[in-house]
């Protein structure tokens, strides 16, 4: 059932991952969904995938794939995201999916965050939190027009608990704020905003990871099951109850009745 045909969504960093795990999923429900990210060629990065690729299967899927090259560490290169989905789209935005997120490299997880490199903040709390600001302020004046839409943060439990590093957790603590204080703002216009807390997920990186790592993928789930998520949300009549809320995706799976792949 094509829930969102007609609806038009951004989802930033679709290159693989969870991103493109919603991508696909909205493909199914027939939106049109811009795919953004910085990798537009096979090679180009450690891990498979583009976001060529990425827009090519939701086209395949029965929605509309618009692959976008985007550094959301650059402010203007946001800003110009935007530009094009108002004039392609003159003026509908019905979904944005904050997603986009820098593995810092090398990886600095564990132990102390003064044993870190600062530049690790500016991954997870630049690249993963202020870009998300910057999408949403530049998403919002669509939304608001239209007295409807809504905006996704993919965040993480850590959240509200440690996981990783310090510098992991301020970044997904500070998702579920912006999600909390966006709604308030947004409220009176009609936009919800929520966040919401995958599982473990068998993206690109943690399968591989799991190479080395000793790492159980047994119950983690497929990024496909969040993007289930991000369509049940974005197809509910009744989103509007939920804004400002975080949320976990398998209580969302229970309450609007999706599985994951088999």
């Amino acid at each position: 059932m094509k829930t969102l045909e007609g609806k038009v969504a951004v989802v930033t960093g679709a290159s693989r991952g969870i991103g493109k795990g919603i991508a696909l999923a909205l493909g199914d429900a027939g939106a049109t969904v811009y795919v953004t990210g910085r990798t537009v060629a096979a090679g180009q990065a450690k891990l498979p995938g583009t976001i060529g690729e990425t827009a090519e299967l939701v086209t395949k899927r029965g929605g509309r794939g618009i692959a976008v090259a985007c550094d959301h560490g650059d402010d203007a290169q946001i800003k110009r995201l935007f530009e094009r989905v108002t004039v392609e789209t003159r003026g509908q935005l019905d979904l944005l999916v904050n997603n986009v997120y820098k593995i810092p490299d090398p990886p600095a997880w564990g132990g102390g965050f003064w044993q870190h490199p600062i530049s690790i903040w500016d991954d997870q709390v630049g690249i993963g939190l202020r870009s998300h600001y910057v999408a949403s302020v530049y998403a919002a004046p669509m939304m608001v027009r239209a007295k409807r839409g809504l905006i996704v943060n993919i965040s993480s439990p850590a959240g509200g608990m440690y996981i990783f590093s310090a510098s992991y957790g301020v970044g997904k603590a500070g998702m579920d704020r912006l999600a909390k204080d966006m709604a308030h703002e947004l409220k009176p216009h009609g936009v919800a905003a929520v966040s919401l807390w995958p599982g473990a997920v068998k993206t690109e990186f943690v399968i591989e990871a799991a190479k080395t790592g000793n790492m159980d993928l047994t119950n983690a789930e497929s990024p496909l099951f969040t993007g289930r998520a991000v369509v049940a949300l974005a197809s509910d009549p009744k989103v509007m109850e939920k804004s400002g809320r975080v949320m976990i995706v398998a209580d969302l799976a229970k309450e609007y009745g999706f599985r994951d792949e088999a």
